[in-house]
């Protein structure tokens, strides 16, 4: 698994989580100190101004101890909708932006899966996550236009043509 934090100037951190390590609170945790070292080295001027941390609701993110974490450490969180992955930069961008790039190819070893993984993340510009967050925006935007409500995206593949069909969400179960 990799994570990875970015802003409109790039990668942050990224790292890959060791085999059979769970990713719970105390993980989530570390690696928060870690995204703030990586931060002040990277990124001063958030540092010294503060930044914004956005991600979803998985249990280790929204746990006390997380909680606690962020709010000892002044780091300001950006809520996220439940059930929505529809508005995180990492799933509706990050992540299908470097699976295609691996689609249809063959690895030896998880090396060699974290080796392209990584050349993939060294070879986005500044201008793709300037865009990612362009799109962010939209996404928001069309969610408030709607009132909150939830937005299914439903790919259709003929002839390998892209049809995208949206369509209002009826409850918060994924579809």
């Amino acid at each position: 698994m990799t994570i990875v934090f970015f802003n409109l100037d790039g990668i942050v951190r990224a790292e890959f989580v060791l085999r059979n390590t769970t990713v719970n609170s105390e993980y989530y945790k570390g690696l928060l100190e870690r995204l703030r070292k990586d931060v002040r080295r990277k990124r001063p001027e958030k540092w010294a101004n503060g930044f914004i941390l956005h991600h979803d609701n998985a249990p280790c993110h929204t746990s006390l101890l997380v909680r606690q974490f962020l709010s000892n450490k002044n780091i300001t969180v950006c809520p996220h909708p439940p059930y929505s992955p529809d508005l995180a930069p990492c799933y509706f961008w990050l992540f299908p932006k470097v699976k295609m790039t691996m689609k249809g190819k063959s690895f030896e070893s998880i090396q060699d899966i974290e080796a392209a993984t990584t050349a993939q993340l060294k070879s986005l510009t500044k201008e793709d996550f300037q865009k990612c967050f362009r799109k962010w925006q939209e996404r928001w935007d069309k969610c408030v236009r709607r009132e909150g409500e939830y937005f299914t995206v439903i790919l259709f593949l003929f002839k390998h043509s892209p049809y995208f069909f949206i369509t209002p969400r009826t409850s918060s179960r994924s579809v």
